[in-house]
């Protein structure tokens, strides 16, 4: 999953260069103030300027002054003492749900108003940006329930003492989100750290701030203690670096691109912190002779192609059995072609456009590094000439031919609307290619055998893996990446756990001095 790294400002300039001529796009409205949210504070930030821009359109439509690392330190020295004077990791756990279900409440209340800031800041779909925000509303209750039934450990005594395995909180994390899946991804961070019992430090991407800073006004609103939550937009280099090496953060949970995840990997192991790592994919979609090939087709378009392919579990290695390759791919060139693109704001809208001119013509080009390697285009590989595309950033639905999975377009993440077509011959053939990755985050399997459905999914190295549907998810099942995708775990109640440090206590019963030779 791409996001902006430690090392790189996607903001101003990467936008301004492919900007249509005259723009110029709303000014800051209510919800798009320049403030950010530093230890409860709502004030105007002393760092960089950063240009939202609406990639549907090229229009600038609100401007923000970026976070700077002293603002990370007036964070993390606030989100210390809020802990301590709020007795927020001292309440008992129903009394931390109560303020997580206000919350929950209040995201779904506000949910048209979140889908609607969303869509303008990514270009993504109303439809998808809605659910994002009830997904977030959700993660939230979830959290909140599993706070309250959650239970400390009383473990199997080898002796005549009581022992007990419990969890107590870090005290400050960061949660570095990334602008694909805004509000939905802070929420997946936000709500298991406060649970916890500890303060967070958010720093949202560059390229989408602005549902998050809005999510720090709903969580101000349903009453939670101020300091606890600070929002700090900007450049991963300048806040994301110091958020992670500020010796007050206790954990950091990153959602992005591998090569950061890295970074901040190594930032982790200097400081012997823990670290949750959400990253990229590129993830093998299977289809078998025996599936039902309409639903089957239906899965691997929206794998592929829904949020313009901008996902990191994008089902974007396409592996069909030989015996019914042609007919299959004919059906996907077919189901490709009549996806409708356009503006987020269009209810008929299938693929928006990507999040921004930079990554679409990153995504480009890499199509076309791809097509001078010898890979054959079955449709799309262009910017769309349509006249109501031609302001935005939109890039047709690709599906490529004629690769190798040792090809870079099949090894490496594009994170854009590109399939590349693969044929197998057996599962010891299919096994073999789908696990040739350096990533291990997702897997679909189509297929009318679940015997057969039930060996692949073990066989294949992949944190999630679908069977006859793809991209369903549930906030109470655990999400985790296998090799490169990732490390640690998110969602259901190992989430809240990732967020604590585990106890051991051990309390004599006997009363007896421990035998010690030559002592009475």
């Amino acid at each position: 999953m791409s996001t902006d790294s430690l090392t790189e400002n996607p903001s101003r300039s990467a936008r301004e260069e492919t900007r249509a001529p005259g723009a110029a796009g709303l000014r800051n409205g209510p919800d798009t103030r320049d403030e950010i949210f530093v230890s409860g504070v709502w004030t105007r930030g002393s760092g960089a300027l950063i240009e939202s821009v609406n990639p549907a359109t090229a229009e600038v439509f609100a401007t923000l002054h970026a976070a700077t690392a002293a603002d990370v330190d007036a964070a993390v020295a606030a989100g210390l003492e809020a802990v301590k004077a709020s007795g927020w990791a001292r309440r008992l756990p129903h009394e931390r749900a109560a303020v997580l279900h206000r919350i929950s409440s209040a995201i779904e209340a506000n949910a048209d108003r979140i889908a609607e800031l969303q869509t303008l800041d990514t270009g993504k779909t109303l439809v998808e940006t809605k659910a994002l925000a009830m997904s977030a509303a959700a993660t939230f209750r979830f959290t909140a329930a599993a706070l309250e039934t959650m239970e400390d450990v009383l473990t199997p005594p080898r002796g005549n003492y009581l022992s007990m395995s419990t969890y107590e909180p870090i005290g400050v994390v960061g949660a570095i989100t990334p602008w694909n899946s805004p509000i939905a991804s802070d929420a997946q961070k936000v709500a298991p750290a406060l649970a916890a019992g500890n303060a967070v430090v958010v720093k949202p991407p560059v390229w989408a701030p602005w549902v998050s800073l809005l999510l720090a006004r709903l969580c101000e609103q349903a009453g939670l203690p101020a300091g606890l939550l600070s929002v700090l937009p900007g450049p991963g280099r300048v806040v994301g670096d110091a958020i992670a090496k500020h010796p007050g953060v206790g954990k950091i949970s990153f959602t992005g691109g591998t090569s950061t995840g890295r970074q901040l990997a190594h930032i982790a192991a200097e400081k012997i912190m823990p670290i949750t790592l959400e990253l990229g994919g590129k993830s093998p979609t299977v289809i078998f002779a025996d599936a039902d090939v309409d639903q089957a087709v239906a899965g691997v378009l929206y794998g592929i192609f829904s949020s313009s392919g901008q996902s990191c579990i994008a089902g974007s290695r396409v592996f069909i059995q030989r015996a019914v390759y042609d007919d299959v791919v004919e059906r996907l060139v077919k189901g490709a072609k009549a996806l409708r693109i356009g503006p987020g704001t269009d209810p008929a809208t299938q693929v928006g456009p990507l999040v921004a001119f930079a990554h679409r013509d990153t995504v480009a080009g890499m199509v076309e590094a791809a097509k001078s390697a010898g890979a054959q285009v079955l449709c799309g590989g262009a910017v769309p000439t349509e006249s109501r595309l031609q302001g935005g950033a939109f890039y047709e639905p690709t599906i490529l031919a004629g690769v190798s999975n040792s090809d870079a377009i099949c090894q490496e993440e594009i994170f854009g609307p590109v399939a590349v077509i693969l044929p197998f011959d057996d599962e010891a053939d299919l096994i073999a290619q789908a696990n040739d990755s350096v990533f291990g985050l997702a897997c679909g399997i189509w297929t009318a055998d679940y015997r057969r459905a039930w060996r692949l999914a073990r066989a294949i190295a992949a944190g999630t893996v679908w069977i006859n549907t793809y991209k369903q998810f549930s906030i109470s099942t655990p999400f985790s990446g296998l090799k490169e995708s990732g490390l640690g775990t998110e969602k259901g109640r190992d989430g809240i756990r990732s967020y604590m440090r585990q106890k051991s206590i051990y309390m004599d019963l006997s009363g007896a001095p421990i035998p010690w030779a030559g002592l009475k």
